[in-house]
């Protein structure tokens, strides 16, 4: 198995074709997709025409993929996914960050440890100038982890979306950490 990034508790892989069940048990807690479509489960049919084949896209800029399957070091057990992935296919200058774990993976801090070694080898290994990461305004934790991760607040905005969820109504957030701002702080 190839190994995108190691950090001290997570390994984190590209995903196969074999992941497919555990991306359908993942999108399928309400809980999880609480603040992405409103806790509605997805089918096994959108996991494999629709979610399956972006995550298995690979970035020309990166030569790589942008989302990376994540399992626990000691056990092997599936907690989710990172997303770490070029807004411009040809350009790693930017990158958008995202994270999806588990219930059972919540609270005990591996989205942040994920995300601060992401960040640090798209800034040391990656060419990536800066990254960007969004969420809705009410998703506390997810912001938290943000911030957490090095990433400040940029702005706050409303998207069109095609269907609103609970808590839309309040809008989105963007954060933001460039590489200035990163190796300042190293």
């Amino acid at each position: 198995m190839h190994v995108f990034l190691e950090t001290e508790r997570l390994l984190l892989r590209p995903f196969t074709e074999a992941d497919a069940d555990h991306l359908f048990a993942l999108d399928n807690d309400p809980e999880v997709m609480r603040f992405i479509n409103g806790g509605k489960p997805t089918s096994r049919e959108a996991v494999q025409a629709r979610i399956l084949p972006r995550l298995l896209h690979d970035h020309p800029c990166f030569g790589t993929r942008g989302y990376w399957a994540t399992e626990e070091k000691a056990t092997g057990v599936f907690l989710g996914w990172f997303e770490f992935r070029p807004l411009d296919d040809h350009s790693p200058a930017v990158v958008e960050l995202g994270y999806r774990l588990n219930r059972a993976a919540w609270g005990k801090g591996y989205a942040t440890e994920g995300s601060r070694d992401l960040i640090h080898k798209g800034f040391t290994d990656l060419s990536v100038e800066r990254v960007t990461a969004n969420t809705m305004t009410v998703n506390t934790r997810s912001r938290r982890v943000m911030e957490k991760s090095g990433l400040s607040f940029l702005r706050s905005f409303t998207g069109d979306w095609p269907e609103s969820i609970p808590g839309s109504e309040h809008g989105e957030v963007e954060y933001e950490l460039t590489r200035t701002e990163w190796q300042q702080r190293q």
